[in-house]
C-alpha cells in the first residue's frame, strides 16, 4: 500500500518504520522543512526518537500536498491538541474517496471536548476513519520489542484493512467497532498515568499504585460509557493494557510530569523543560473534567488531577481528599 504517515514525532517515526518494514511505500511528513532535510540526511529522528535508525526505503517530506498524493492510508499521528490544525491543512487537498485515516493519537481537544473522530468529521465529512490504540511505546515499537494493539472501526473493511497494515510479528492487531471506547480509553489513561507519577514523585508505594489504577479502570469505564463506549472496551488493549503502560513505564511523558509534580514542581516549568515533546494528559485533564460534568459522571481521581494542574492544589492534599471520600460498594450499580 502507498502509506502517508502525518507527523513525524516519536509515534509517527515509529510507525513508519514499521510500516516499511512491512513492506509498504511510506511517506513520513513532518511541518518544518528544516528538519525532514536533516531526518534525510542522517536517517535519524533525534529530537524525537533517539537511537533509531530511519529505513532507507522511507520518504521524508515537508509539503503536506506531496506527502499525501496517491495515499490509500493516512496515519493521523500529531498529538491531539494540533489535529485540528493538521485536518485544516487538509480540508482543501484532492483526497480520494477510498481513503482511510487512522488516528494514532491519544487525547481529547480542549475547549470543544471533541474526540479526534470527532474533528475528522467536522473538517474531512463522512470519511472511512479507525484509530490504533493499545500499550505501545514508539521507543519499544521501533526497536520491534512485542506487544498488541487494536483497532476500532465503524466500517468493517476499514478495520481489516489497518490490522493488515500493521501487524507482523511485534505487533499484533485486534479489531473492535467501539471507536467512541477506543478514544476514550486511549485519552483518559493519560490522566490517570499523571496520577500515578504524582504517587512516584511523592515515594509512595506499589500498594498505592495498583489501588489507584484498579480505581481509575473503573473511572475510565463509568464515563466512558456515558459519553457511547463499551464497558468490555476498557477492559482490553485500549483501556487497562494502555493504563498498565503508561502508569508503570520509563517511557511515559505523562508519569513523568506527574513525577516531577509530585517532587513539588510547577506545571509550566516542567513543561519548558520537555520542550516540543508533548504529555497529552495534561490538557486531556481539563477536557476529561468537563465532559465529566457535562454528563454528570463522578470522576474523583480525574477531578483531583485536575485540581493538582490548574488549581495548584498540593497533590499530598489531592491524595487525602481521596482517600477520606465517602465509604463506598465495590459492587457496580444495576443498570
Amino acid at each position: 500500500m502507498n502509506i502517508s504517515v502525518l507527523s513525524d514525532g516519536g509515534w509517527g517515526t515509529a510507525l513508519a518504520k514499521v510500516l516499511c518494514e512491512n513492506g509498504h511505500t511510506v511517506t513520513l511528513w513532518g511541518p518544518f522543512p528544516d528538519y525532514i532535510a536533516e531526518m534525510a540526511r542522517t536517517r535519524r529522528n533525534e529530537k524525537f526518537l533517539k537511537g533509531v535508525e530511519l529505513p532507507e526505503a522511507l520518504r521524508l517530506e515537508s509539503d503536506l500536498a506531496r506527502a499525501i498524493a496517491g495515499a490509500e492510508l493516512a496515519v493521523l499521528a500529531a498529538p491531539s491538541q494540533f489535529m485540528r490544525g493538521l485536518l485544516e491543512k487538509l480540508r482543501p487537498l484532492p483526497r480520494p474517496a477510498s481513503l482511510v485515516y487512522v488516528n494514532v493519537a491519544k487525547g481529547i481537544e480542549t475547549g470543544s471536548c471533541k474526540r479526534v473522530s470527532e474533528l475528522v468529521t467536522e473538517f474531512l465529512g463522512e470519511v472511512r476513519y479507525a484509530i490504533l490504540s493499545g500499550p505501545s511505546h514508539a521507543e519499544e515499537v521501533a526497536r520491534r520489542i512485542p506487544t498488541a494493539v487494536m483497532t476500532a472501526s465503524r466500517d468493517p473493511q476499514a478495520a481489516l484493512l489497518v490490522q493488515q497494515a500493521f501487524m507482523n510479528e511485534y505487533l499484533r492487531v485486534y479489531t473492535s467497532d467501539d471507536v467512541v471506547g477506543a478514544e476514550l480509553g486511549g485519552a483518559l489513561k493519560n490522566v490517570l498515568a499523571l496520577a500515578a507519577g504524582i504517587l512516584d514523585g511523592m515515594g509512595l508505594g506499589d500498594n498505592t499504585k495498583a489501588a489507584l489504577m484498579t480505581r481509575g479502570i473503573v473511572e475510565m469505564a463509568r464515563l466512558g460509557e456515558a459519553l457511547g463506549g463499551r464497558h468490555e472496551t476498557f477492559s482490553g488493549l485500549s483501556g487497562i493494557g494502555d493504563l498498565i503502560v503508561t502508569c508503570t513505564s520509563q517511557h511515559s511523558r505523562n508519569r513523568h510530569v506527574g513525577e516531577e509534580l509530585g517532587k513539588g514542581r510547577k506545571l509550566a516549568e516542567i513543561q519548558k523543560e520537555m520542550g516540543l515533546v508533548v504529555a497529552e494528559g495534561v490538557k486531556t485533564a481539563s477536557s476529561a473534567y468537563d465532559l465529566a460534568r457535562r454528563a454528570g459522571v463522578e470522576t474523583p481521581i480525574i477531578d483531583e488531577v485536575h485540581a493538582s494542574l490548574y488549581a495548584d492544589k498540593d497533590p499530598r492534599l489531592a491524595l487525602r481528599d481521596l482517600m477520606l471520600r465517602d465509604a463506598k460498594s465495590e459492587r457496580r450499580p444495576a443498570g
